[in-house]
């Protein structure tokens, strides 16, 4: 596999070091980018498949931390967001032609990792969108020995009445050559520069807010808005047909706050209760992103998860 350097860009990246980034090519042509850290004598690498919207120096500081534990990890900017090719004229509309295509990406990252190097074994971190990417690579065979989840998208949070509109809308939409607008409700701005600390349904933590937001401020061309019609048809699909299969024989945590306002929470309870050698870790106070909190509040979290990487799924 051919990778070409990439930006990486480092006066945002605020916690580990050595970070680097390169570019690679999907199946269909795509390019898309790839970060990694590579820390000297690390015993295995952790794959992480950030959310919707989410790019990879926002893992700088997860990066740190698995560092510090002696893991490598590595992250990649999706089709349509970060740096990789957005797929509409207008860039900040968050799209894909059909979910399956982010195979394309996992499969470009894991070609990537082989040509990298990146120690072995290979494990799992997934939130939110990257939840149901990571899931669905997980059922067909992705090479990783236990994997964690942080508020996977599973299915989406929509109110009963809701619903039904959005599956119609979703599904009429590009049918008259709209798929590519913003549904109701959506904004074309990214919601952390859109929205307050007090309104936000990210963190508790204003630090952690404050360097998302420094961090599109400094560099607008990662920002991405809502997603168009087409994404969102294209992600009640996935999840109907995720909750459908049964779960992968493979080790999982999935982290889930009290406070889980963006993706489905009875869609995860149902599937963590099928799935054997898992467990379902509820996180008092979390919001959605339970692992961009203060480090009191994330080190138990990390303690579960990477005890779970080193045992092998055992511990």
């Amino acid at each position: 596999m051919t990778l070409i350097p990439a930006p990486f860009l480092n006066d945002i990246a605020y916690g580990a070091a050595g970070g680097a980034a390169h570019w690679a090519q999907t199946s269909d042509g795509v390019r898309i980018r790839i970060g990694h850290w590579k820390p000297e004598g690390a015993k295995g690498t952790v794959l992480i498949f950030p959310g919707r919207t989410e790019f990879i120096e926002k893992y700088d500081q997860c990066a740190a931390i698995f560092a510090h534990r002696g893991l490598a990890s590595m992250a990649i900017d999706w089709r349509g967001q970060g740096l990789s090719d957005r797929l509409l004229d207008d860039p900040m509309i968050g799209h894909v032609a059909q979910f399956g295509d982010y195979q394309r990406d996992v499969d470009a990252l894991v070609r990537a990792a082989r040509a990298l190097e990146m120690p072995r074994p290979f494990f799992l971190l997934a939130h939110s969108m990257g939840g149901a990417i990571g899931l669905r690579a997980a059922m067909e065979g992705l090479s990783v020995q236990a994997t964690a989840f942080s508020a996977p998208m599973w299915g989406l949070h929509l109110a009963p009445h809701l619903r039904p509109v959005a599956w119609f809308l979703s599904h009429v939409m590009p049918q008259i050559g709209q798929g590519h607008r913003l549904p109701p409700g959506t904004k074309i701005e990214h919601h952390v520069l859109s929205d307050g600390f007090e309104d936000n349904l990210l963190t508790r933590d204003a630090e952690q807010f404050a360097m998302m937001r420094t961090q599109l401020e400094a560099h607008p061309e990662l920002a991405l808005g809502g997603p168009s019609y087409v994404w969102l048809r294209e992600a009640l699909l996935e999840t109907r047909h995720l909750a459908s299969r049964p779960p992968p024989y493979v080790p999982c945590v999935t982290f889930l706050g009290t406070n889980e306002r963006i993706v489905d929470v009875q869609a995860i309870h149902e599937r963590m209760f099928t799935w054997k050698r898992s467990h379902l870790e509820i996180v008092e106070n979390g919001e959605h992103e339970v692992l961009m909190e203060n480090e009191a509040f994330t080190k138990p979290l990390y303690d579960i998860m990477i005890e779970l990487f080193k045992s092998g799924g055992h511990g």
